[in-house]
């Protein structure tokens, strides 16, 4: 005769249902159900926000209503399923109840307390020890999670109705580029625009270490994160933590309609912002381009913040020296074609790139109306001293020539002809205890398309090794 006596994974069915109803009423879908001699005793579904309640965890509800159904506190017997791994709190609360079992489905990498970040139910000096068992039905459990919070990421960051947002199949299947997408919207010079970023390797917690270090990574015009998919491995693999934006206008991030959106001003402010709400510390500031032109100003407002800086072909635009020969013709052809294949420019200065790589910098703008970005940043490099940014980036030479106390590494494509040698010479006069630069003959304006070897000299110059 067949066996119906109920199964782990019959139990963690009525705690998965019990997360599916958490999830209807807005809830983060955690289910649990208290089980004793076969017979289901109490169920508990997550409720903090409709309970003004950071205690009630689906299992502290079940336990609770198990405790007054039982009329003892002592659950002695009794085995709790939960469709994910409990945290500190449960834990304890699960040992001083004195359960037989707890069962749990999907492991909790962020504050899994039965083995992921830690493990509350293998100390010995306790004296009552609990079974536990992980993994049933980890799949499912894991997989109503993500749908709720893929939902709720959705909702979080509206489209505003004066920006464009690149549908996300333009950047499916991306060659070199791995990683998932973060995105942010709440920032106040934001207004509520999504801007997207990578934020890569281990938690700030690990990485304000005084061996780890935060690679902060900032691209230009036209170009987003991608550019750097050549050397966020190294910089992983050397035990630090990478975080690359997209600019708005650029990438991932929305794309407002105007080309008026764009200041200089406006994006310092958001990226100034960006740093401090993740709270970016240990920072080696990693820029080329516009990333240089924004963000060496960045710095002197928190200097604390940064311990390096590995600067490629970029420059302040202080409104004191002309601009160079081949961005005033940069510029002009701009004006003259605001339609220009982005995936020609790199395919013209990168002949190691396959047709595929190219191709990835044209994703980000499907028509004209994504690329106002494109069009008003030429115009705003400071030529004059009243410019747009020019009084800041003069505080911030002043900065870097005087007060500056990290360590910096420069590295120069040689064939750039917009931002080349003898304009990164100049910056290199300017930015204090700055050893000779790394040439690279081979390598043109974007020079991150050669940057595996510039982050491997850049890990060796900050004293950072790869973890054996």
């Amino acid at each position: 005769m067949p066996d119906n006596t109920p199964t782990d994974e019959d139990f963690m069915r009525l705690a998965l249902a019990e997360a599916q109803a958490a999830a209807a009423d807005g809830e983060v879908p955690v289910g649990a159900v208290v089980v004793k001699d076969g017979r289901v005793i109490a169920t508990g579904r997550n409720a903090p926000i409709e309970g003004h309640d950071p205690t009630a965890h689906a299992e502290i509800v079940a336990l609770r209503a198990t405790a007054q159904a039982l009329g003892n506190y002592r659950l002695d017997g009794c085995t709790l399923y939960v469709t994910l791994e409990p945290c500190a709190m449960c834990s304890g609360a699960m040992l001083h109840a004195r359960l037989a079992r707890v069962v749990y489905g999907a492991a909790d990498p962020k504050t899994g307390a039965a083995g992921s970040v830690i493990n509350l139910f293998t100390h010995d000096q306790l004296n009552h020890q609990t079974q536990v068992l992980g993994g049933v039905l980890a799949d499912e459990a894991a997989d109503l999670l993500r749908g709720f919070f893929k939902e709720r990421r959705v909702n979080l960051h509206p489209l505003r109705e004066d920006a464009l947002r690149t549908p996300d199949a333009r950047f499916a299947d991306l060659p070199g580029y791995p990683w998932q997408p973060n995105y942010i919207s709440d920032l106040p010079a934001l207004g509520g625009w999504r801007m997207h970023y990578l934020d890569e390797g281990p938690p700030l917690r690990q990485a304000q270490g005084d061996r780890n270090i935060t690679w902060l990574c900032l691209h230009g015009n036209p170009a987003w994160s991608y550019l750097y998919r050549k050397m966020i491995p190294v910089f992983l693999a050397s035990g630090g933590r990478v975080v690359a934006p997209d600019l708005i206008g650029f990438g991932r991030s929305d794309k407002p309609k105007k080309d008026s959106a764009h200041t200089f001003s406006w994006h310092r402010r958001v990226l100034l912002e960006f740093v401090e709400r993740l709270d970016l510390r240990n920072v080696v500031l990693v820029v080329q381009d516009w990333g240089g032109l924004l963000g060496l100003t960045l710095p002197m407002d928190a200097p604390e913040r940064y311990r390096g800086l590995l600067v490629m072909n970029t420059t302040l635009a202080t409104g004191e020296t002309p601009l160079s020969p081949g961005f005033l013709a940069w510029r002009t052809m701009c004006a003259q074609n605001p339609a220009f294949d982005v995936a020609r420019l790199f395919a013209r200065g990168n002949p190691q790139m396959s047709a595929e790589e190219c191709a990835v910098y044209n994703a980000p703008f499907p028509d004209k109306g994504h690329r106002a970005a494109l069009r008003a940043f030429p115009a705003m490099v400071p030529e004059h001293l009243d410019d747009d940014g020019a009084a800041v980036s003069r505080q911030a030479q002043t900065f870097w020539s005087n007060q500056w106390t990290g360590l910096s590494f420069m590295a120069i494509g040689q064939q750039d002809p917009v931002l080349g040698e003898p304009v990164m010479r100049a910056l290199h006069r300017s930015v204090r205890h700055c050893p000779e630069p790394m040439l690279l003959p081979q390598a043109g304006h974007f020079v991150q398309e050669h940057g595996e070897a510039i982050a491997q000299a850049a890990v060796r110059h900050f004293g950072v090794a790869a973890p054996r």
